[in-house]
């Protein structure tokens, strides 16, 4: 038989969702009654509903404790939405002289710091002005959520005759009421109106809550249903009686005589928070979805970092402060001593949750077998609650045979804790004992020394320790790395003589003699020398620069060609070691040598082939660039000597990421992440370990560099691991998964970001997100340090790039250089830093041609000079009397400076204070990341995007090579015909004096002498007066024509008519 809940139709129920905030109290509130005090109360406004909270009489500190309700009318908008928190003082119980009520703070939040139920904490946030002119202190506490409410209009249902001697009294209300669930993670609460079922949506704003339907019962009104952890709703079935249920938005008041199931719910953090306002982001309101940076914890103060570590900071603060410490369990096996015989003992370790083997002892040939040593650490994830009855074996085999040796058990209830700066724990020998694995007993003997301890990532054994989830110890080591020592080697070519050139030359054919010059991979010709017919010497003073790096192990070395025939004739050559050449830091003179040249005629044709004059040195005082300038993060120069003392402290904790894509895929098919990261900041490179197969990796390791200019840049970069599984004879690089960068001088003092980044890559198909990084940064210097303050005044390079500046394309070609000399320096380091992870991380590929790169510099070239268009619309606007009491005020404004000039640049340099001040409030309060608009990834054309990753020679058929280069030359033709309209204009100012148009020439210079005598007459005061009434008159007064001036100037000659 069906019921009559079978044979309604199932419709999808509709989600309310909900905001609550929970007003607690309020702190330090300034007395505004005329009395001392205030009687403060609170008015909350969100997404166009207003709620305002009870006053309290003559509290300057006062608690309320009142939730307000809100409804959300379109929760996918929700995070750009605002919520205004404003407190006022209630005239009614002041002294009576008060005629509004006293502002006295606000705080403006965004949908975007709301919390989910359950997860929410308790924020004081400070009281902001309205104005500049408020007067405003204290703080108020808020405790924001949201929760999702499933609304069901429901039929009545179909119910046999009615019984009034069963009926409970409350039988008026007999209308059906829409039934009520809330959703929410972990538990459902239900108000339902008729015996139904419902399923519960799966994935409701991202939840999944169970995988069954939900009975509704006419009665009691309100029900709680907790979903038990295997996914299994339970209901309670008995039915006590109903009563007039009054439900709160915070808490579910439950009817009269309704047993409540307990509930448990996370104790509330209560956390103090510098600036609430450091979350209101302005750039959500841009539509950058997910590829704008967002917060995930509170910027705090190092002030508030030693708050928060203790009262009066009796507790230390921990080292790792950036990053959540992570616990570990360590096993340092160090040797053994009279083991049973054996070929190759090993070692096992393992836990409840981890099963590790150390490598094999090989013995050499007449070492006793019965001493191995391995001297290898071991790192086990260690969770205390899990591991507090739990054991750690740790075994002796040998490997051929796999005989038990013997092994040792511990509780690991009693390991020992050790956070540094303790000093290492000391190996002890522990006996090995015999077990049920083994049947003979005598067959185990001897001791075995190691040590046990539980530590944090911030061990000393931790970065060289194995790990349960590495395959590979050598490329999943957290590492340091130190970029090269890097020199600029200027090679003077002078003059050279007796020089063997071929006697056979035609008439009046000049020899053709360069000189070649070469430094490991880097080669430069000089240009063709100056021949002396009377000295038969060759002059060129040419500069040749070459980058060099530490140690100085290589050559220079010198070519003399003679190119005059199709044939080069090698004249003789001489090879200079690096070592022996001059280093200076500034400008002075380096004496100049003699060196004799070697090896001519191809095959050497005599002992002397002539000699040559050279000037060499190592250049101290420049700065090798090795990245783009306007991403650099160093500009010290090479020179140790010319350093200045750092100015602070740059801190970086890599917490994780978040939401990776698979880069790879193992055995079944299964796509799989082995991701590290690495940061960049001057000389110093770090390497986080390599988390194998996960989307979630978290590393939470933290590094400090020395800050020497706070206008430089961090660079952090994603990678995923391929070296980790590939053979030593194959060098498979490892794939890019994104990298951003944040400037310093973005980061206030000793404040912490902890921020969410996007990894965004570019790829032949377009933009594509990777997943996410977490990043805590904080810059550790004083404020208004001396040094850093002059650090802006000071030049950006060091003195010799403006003693003896290098040109644009030389030191783009240096830049290249350099950086294939630093990633060969990393590569051959252990674990190696893969070259193409170096040239990534440092940009080696910007100045490659992009129809993208060159569309975002035209629109950020446009959006330099919107204020210049913006203001000149504006100026507009006052001529055409848009709006009266501004043009009013204006003309007003302009008499008062006309008349007392020497308030003119005081005003405007007010002004420019003044727009500064406005301009504060929108800040930004993030470090930026990439921006997608802002590179013009958005839109970009797949055409543009093959463009771009060619390489050079392009690889691509002809036809699409001429089909790009018609496009490039159509905008090549645009930029001509602007560039044609600059000239124009330039020729017509220069044609009024010129006497092209003579003519015009004569009216120009009539016109001039006539306001020459008018100037002398009439006042400048009285001149400017008029001048600027005529140019602000009435539309009224305004002819729709242009002017006699500009028709004047369009009429004036230019050169364009003479090109062919």
């Amino acid at each position: 038989m069906t019921t009559p809940s079978q044979q309604l139709p199932l419709q999808p129920p509709k989600t309310v969702r909900k905001v609550i905030v929970e007003v607690v109290d309020a702190r330090d509130l300034l007395p505004k009654d005329g009395q001392g005090s205030s009687s403060p109360y609170v008015i909350a406004d969100f997404d166009g509903q207003k709620k305002r909270t009870s006053t309290k009489y003559r509290d300057l500190n006062p608690v309320w404790n009142e939730a307000l309700e809100f409804t959300v009318s379109d929760p996918d908008n929700m995070d750009v939405e605002e919520l205004e928190i404003e407190v006022f003082n209630d005239k009614k119980f002041g002294n009576g002289s008060g005629r509004k009520n006293h502002f006295l703070g606000r705080v403006k939040l965004y949908g975007s710091q709301f919390a989910k139920r359950g997860e929410e904490g308790l924020v004081y946030f400070p009281l902001e002005k309205k104005s500049v002119f408020s007067w405003i202190r204290g703080e108020i506490g808020l405790r924001i959520y949201y929760y999702d409410e499933i609304v069901e209009d429901q039929p009545p249902p179909e119910e046999p005759a009615p019984q009034p001697q069963q009926q409970p009294p409350q039988t008026e209300d007999a209308k059906p009421t829409p039934g009520l669930v809330v959703v929410e993670e972990g538990r459902v609460f239900e108000v339902p109106s008729a015996h139904m079922e419902y399923p519960i949506p799966h994935g409701v704003n991202g939840y999944s809550h169970g995988h069954g339907a939900v009975p509704c019962y006419p009665s009691p009104h309100v029900m709680v249903v907790e979903e038990s952890q295997p996914d299994v709703v339970h209901i309670q079935d008995e039915l006590p009686p109903p009563a007039e249920p009054t439900p709160m938005p915070v808490q579910p008041r439950m009817a009269p005589g309704l047993p409540v199931p307990e509930e448990h719910f996370a104790a509330p953090e209560v956390r103090k928070m510098q600036s609430s306002r450091g979350e209101r982001v302005r750039v959500l309101k841009r539509p950058n979805g997910d590829y704008s940076p967002r917060e995930i914890g509170g910027n705090k103060s190092q002030g508030e970092n030693a708050a928060s570590a203790g009262v009066g900071g009796a507790e230390r603060i921990h080292p790792y402060d950036l990053v959540e410490p992570m616990q570990y369990l360590f096993v340092k096996i160090v040797k053994a001593r009279r083991l049973a015989p054996n070929e190759a003992p090993y070692v096992k370790i393992r836990t409840s949750n981890h099963y590790l083997k150390s490598n094999p002892m090989v013995y050499r040939p007449g070492e006793p077998t019965d001493s191995p040593e391995w001297r290898e650490v071991f790192a086990l994830g260690h969770n205390k609650q899990e591991s507090a009855n739990a054991t750690l074996e740790i075994s002796v085999w040998d490997s051929p045979t796999e005989n038990f040796l013997g092994g040792v058990c511990f509780d690991l209830s009693d390991v020992p804790v050790r956070e540094p700066p303790d000093s290492p724990l000391a190996p002890q020998w522990y006996r090995l004992e015999s077990g049920a694995v083994d049947q003979n007993s005598g067959s185990v003997s001897g001791d075995i020394q190691l040590a046990v301890w539980i530590g944090t990532q911030n061990d000393d054994a931790f970065p060289e320790a194995r790990s349960s989830d590495a395959p590979s110890v050598a490329h999943s080591r957290s590492k340091v790395y130190q970029s090269p020592k890097l020199w600029y080697l200027r090679l003077t070519i002078i003059e050279a003589q007796d020089l063997q050139i071929a006697p056979n030359l035609p008439p009046l054919t000049v020899p053709e003699i360069r000189v070649k010059a070469q430094l490991g991979f880097q080669s430069v010709r000089s240009r063709r020398g100056n021949m002396n017919n009377h000295s038969m010497s060759v002059h060129w003073n040419e500069d040749l620069i070459f980058v060099a790096g530490e140690p100085l192990e290589d050559s220079l070395i010198l070519l003399v060609e003679d190119r005059t025939n199709k044939d080069v004739f090698l004249l003789g050559h001489v090879m200079i070691p690096l070592i022996s050449i001059e280093q200076r830091i500034d400008e002075r003179r380096v004496a100049s040598k003699w060196l004799g040249l070697e090896g001519g005629g191809g095959g050497g044709s005599g002992p002397y082939c002539g000699r040559i004059h050279l000037r060499l040195c190592l250049e101290g005082g420049y700065h090798v660039l090795d990245e783009a300038a306007h991403v650099c993060s160093d500009f010290r120069p090479t020179a140790k000597q010319l350093w200045k003392p750092a100015i602070g402290i740059l801190e970086l904790g890599i917490l994780g990421a978040r939401g990776l894509l698979p880069m790879k895929t193992k055995g079944g098919g299964k796509g799989s992440t082995d991701a590290y990261c690495v940061a960049k900041y001057g000389k110093k490179w770090v390497r986080t370990r390599t988390v194998t197969d996960s989307f979630d990796p978290r590393w939470n390791e933290q590094y400090t560099w020395q800050v020497y200019d706070p206008c430089t840049v961090l660079t952090v970069g994603v990678f995923d691991n391929w070296r980790m599984f590939g053979d030593v004879s194959e060098d498979k690089p490892d794939s890019r998964i994104g990298k951003i960068r944040i400037r310093i001088s973005m980061l206030e003092s000793n404040k912490v970001y902890t921020n969410s980044y996007p990894l965004l890559i570019l790829t032949r198909m377009g933009l594509k997100k990777m997943g996410e990084i977490e990043l805590a940064v904080r810059f550790a210097c004083p404020s208004l340090l001396p040094d850093t303050c002059s650090a802006y005044g000071q030049p950006l390079l060091p003195r010799m790039h403006y003693l003896r500046p290098l040109g644009v394309a030389q030191q783009e070609a240096l830049r290249g250089a350099a950086t294939k000399m630093v990633a060969q320096w990393l590569a051959r380091s252990e674990p190696p830093l893969g070259q193409e992870v170096v040239k990534y991380m440092l940009d080696a590929d910007s100045h490659t041609w992009s129809m993208r790169k060159s569309k975002a510099n035209w629109f950020r070239i446009v959006a330099v000079l919107a204020w210049a268009v913006g203001l000149a619309k504006w100026l507009d606007n006052i001529r055409r009397w848009k709006n009266p009491v501004t043009t009013v005020l204006v003309h007003v404004l302009y008499l008062v400076l006309v008349w007392y000039p020497d308030l003119v640049m005081p005003t405007g340099f007010l002004y420019v204070v003044l727009i500064g001040v406005w301009y504060y409030r929108f800040r930004p309060r993030i470090p930026a990341g990439m921006d997608i608009r802002l590179s013009q990834a958005e839109t970009v054309d797949p055409d543009e995007i093959d463009e771009e990753f060619d390489t050079i020679p392009s690889s691509k058929p002809p036809e699409i090579i001429r089909a790009r280069y018609d496009r490039l030359r159509i905008l090549a033709g645009r930029v001509q015909t602007v560039l044609g309209d600059f000239a124009t204009q330039g020729e017509r100012v220069q044609a009024l004096v010129s006497w092209r148009d003579p003519r015009a020439t004569k009216l120009f210079i009539g016109v001039c002498l006539a306001i020459t005598l008018i100037l002398y007459v009439v006042p400048p005061k009285m001149v400017a007066v008029a001048l600027g009434f005529y140019y602000l008159r009435h539309p009224m007064f305004r002819d729709p024509m242009p002017p006699a001036s500009l028709n004047f100037f369009r009429r004036l000659p230019s050169l364009s008519d003479r090109l062919m």
